[in-house]
């Protein structure tokens, strides 16, 4: 195949005609993605490369490539592994500069976009350098699907996306078109996996031939970056649904993709608020435990309601929050009919249900004032279920915990690190510092603790950090559902608070210490 540019229809759909000159190519056998599957983003991400280009990055789409075809067109930058990054990063600055909303957020979903690998089925190298904007340097590409775990791993990258996207006033459900094909066949030799590379008038290939594959639900999106504040103001934008019609495309899921998704324990969909209607009987209960935020084990008792609700949360916009009704046996709290395991999981349900109906009211002009106003009672109302959670710390929570004397060290029975929250996985130290000097700064900044688990550089927004350490436990860490729902919430109720109380609280929370 030869390199080509975007085609001139792209980009005068997206604002501004362009063109850049690219250099011939030798036929490159690879595994997705190809030149021309994401081409509008690609399109956007060379349109801001043109204002300032001062490392001479020939041209977008040496970002996608192995390392021996990028070469050809990396200008002086000399680490291959981070030129993806480079050219993302310096996008991105040219975007804010101009404050253009809509070059910054092609720049960050080009950041999360496949980078190409040798066969099909091998994940891509990370680079290793800081980016110089933290919204750069919190997205990830996405991994080849064929690799391990990449389902999980991809969906936690795009819901991540999404919350770098709202941050800087984009859409976020942007971030879905950031996806890549299905899995491959681990066999194929000739690496290309199940991918496309034909030029598209308008968007790309893996838009028009329908072969996108989402990482996550719109209704996961919209939960996920319900606690994130617009930090950026600026001009223009880009709405996906004015791209794509998303519902054209099948949803993976953690055990592969065309299917579905497992809901989270913070997400509440459509056919999630119809069914709670439905009681959780003692048969459904193992299934129930995955869509809840419960744990899977052979626990099958269901809720008995005593009538205690322990909602506290007072916002009416949408209705009010459904009640959170405390009782006993292993599931012991219920919102509409399903049972959770903790406390935390409960109220977030509660949160996102009613955060659902008040977006559905401002959409439809039944509620006046727009959506965002459901953002942020959604922020008040998961400030509020961390406070709570941290405040109940109910029994049923500490059984979860760890179910031998181990715990009482601090250590799961799975030998795995467990604070307050319970086992973090294969990973150990989830907390924050708030210090000076990270990296260079001048003012002191939040930052992880453990960089081996959570390599992320320093924010001065914890919500950055905290978000990143809370989607690094459900994807590679795979931590527990209740203590990831638990995370979340503490990610909400410490972006309310400032410096080192702000830290103080997000690792109560999980029960870990800085020092």
């Amino acid at each position: 195949m030869k390199f080509q540019s975007t085609s001139t229809a792209a980009a005068l759909l997206l604002g501004q005609a362009f063109a850049l000159p690219l250099p011939s190519s030798n036929i490159f056998r690879r595994e997705v993605p190809q030149e021309h599957s994401h081409d509008v983003f690609l399109s956007i991400t060379n349109e801001a490369l043109a204002k300032s280009n001062p490392k001479g990055i020939t041209d977008a789409v040496f970002g996608l490539l192995g390392n021996a075809a990028a070469a050809g067109g990396a200008g002086s930058v000399t680490n291959l592994d981070c030129l993806k990054q480079e050219t993302a990063d310096q996008a991105f600055t040219n975007g804010k500069a101009a404050g253009d909303i809509r070059l910054m957020a092609g720049a960050l979903v080009y950041q999360a976009l496949e980078r190409n690998t040798g066969k099909v089925g091998l994940a891509s190298v990370t680079c290793t350098e800081q980016a110089v904007n933290p919204e750069i340097q919190a997205v990830k590409p996405h991994q080849d699907p064929a690799s391990a775990n990449a389902a999980s791993i991809n969906k936690g990258i795009t819901l991540e996306l999404a919350k770098q996207l709202k941050a800087i006033g984009a859409d976020p459900n942007l971030a879905l078109l950031s996806g890549t094909f299905a899995p491959g066949d681990l066999n194929d030799a000739t690496g290309k996996g199940k991918a496309c590379d034909d030029p598209d008038p308008t968007l790309g290939c893996i838009y028009s031939t329908g072969t996108l594959v989402l990482d996550a639900s719109q209704d996961e999106v919209a939960s996920a970056v319900a606690a994130v504040s617009q930090t950026f103001t600026g001009t223009g934008g880009i709405q996906a649904t004015a791209l794509v019609d998303l519902s054209k495309f099948s949803i993976a899921n953690a055990q592969g993709s065309g299917a579905a998704p497992t809901p989270s324990a913070n997400v509440a969909t459509t056919s999630q608020a119809a069914a709670a209607a439905t009681p959780t009987t003692a048969s459904q209960a193992g299934n129930a435990a995955s869509q809840t935020g419960a744990s899977s084990s052979s626990e099958t008792s269901t809720s008995t309601a005593s009538g205690n609700n322990v909602q506290a949360f007072t916002g009416t916009l949408g209705g009010p929050p459904p009640p959170v009704v405390s009782g006993t046996g292993n599931r012991p709290f219920s919102v509409n009919g399903d049972t959770f395991v903790t406390v935390g999981a409960a109220l977030q349900r509660s949160c996102s249900i009613q955060h659902n109906a008040c977006a559905n009211d401002a959409n439809s002009g039944k509620l006046s004032g727009g959506v965002g106003q459901c953002d942020t009672q959604n922020t008040q109302c998961t400030a509020a279920a961390a406070s709570g959670a941290t405040s109940n710390n109910d029994s049923s929570a500490a059984n979860n915990t760890a179910t031998d004397s181990s715990a009482a060290s601090g250590t799961a029975a799975n030998g795995n690190a467990a604070g307050a929250a319970g086992s973090f996985g294969s990973c150990s130290n989830p907390s924050i510092k708030f210090a000076n000097g990270l990296d260079g700064r001048t003012e002191p900044a939040f930052a992880p603790v453990d960089e081996a688990d959570f390599n992320h550089g320093s924010a001065l927004n914890i919500k950055v950090i905290a978000d990143f350490i809370c989607d690094r436990l459900n994807s590679s860490c795979k931590a527990g559902a209740a203590v990831v729902s638990t995370c979340q919430s503490a990610s909400a109720a410490a972006s309310q608070l400032q410096g080192q109380a702000a830290a103080d609280a997000f690792n109560k929370a999980l029960g870990v210490s800085a020092n």
